[in-house]
C-alpha cells in the first residue's frame, strides 16, 4: 500500500497568492495553475490581462513539473537535437513541456504537486512559479520563521 502526499486546495491557493503577488510586482498579469503529485489540476487562475493561450499552457507547465518531478526548464538541453531526450515535446499529446515555468512543489522530499505559470517570458514565469513556492513553504514554517 502507498501513502501518498499531495496538495489541499487551500495548499493550491497559497502557492497562486504567492505567484499572483510576484506577478503583480513585475506588471505581468499570469495564467497560474497548481496540480497535484500524478499532474492533476487542483486550482487554476487567469489574471486579468493573462494571455488565453497561456491558460493551456500553465496547466501543461504544471503536469510536466508534478509526472517529471523536475522544472520543465530542465528538459530545454535534454530535448535539443541530437540530445537523449529529442522530441519529447511531443510526448503524451504534446502536453510535455519544455520551456521554464514549472515547478514541482517538494515538502520533505516528496513531490506533492506543482505550479505552472505562463504569460510573460520563461523568465518571468519561472520566477512567479519559484514566488508562490517560497510564499507556501514559508506558510507551512510560520509566521516566526519570517
Amino acid at each position: 500500500m502507498l501513502t501518498i502526499r499531495r496538495l489541499s486546495l487551500s495548499d493550491a491557493r497559497m502557492l497562486i497568492a504567492g505567484a499572483r503577488e510576484r506577478a503583480h510586482e513585475i506588471g505581468v498579469p499570469m495564467c497560474i495553475a497548481v496540480t497535484d503529485e500524478s499532474g492533476q489540476l487542483i486550482a487554476f487562475e487567469r489574471m486579468d490581462g493573462g494571455k488565453v493561450t497561456s491558460t493551456i499552457i500553465a496547466q501543461d507547465k504544471a503536469f510536466t513539473a508534478a509526472g517529471a518531478k523536475r522544472t520543465t526548464e530542465s528538459y530545454w538541453e535534454a530535448s535539443q537535437p541530437g540530445k537523449p531526450a529529442f522530441g519529447i515535446n511531443s510526448a503524451i499529446g504534446g502536453r510535455l513541456m519544455v520551456v521554464a515555468g514549472g515547478i514541482p512543489v517538494v515538502v520533505d522530499g516528496d513531490v506533492v504537486g506543482a505550479i505552472g505559470v505562463s504569460s510573460g517570458t520563461p523568465a518571468q514565469d519561472s520566477d512567479c512559479a519559484q514566488s508562490g513556492i517560497d510564499h507556501f513553504l514559508a506558510s507551512l514554517r510560520g509566521p516566526e520563521a519570517s
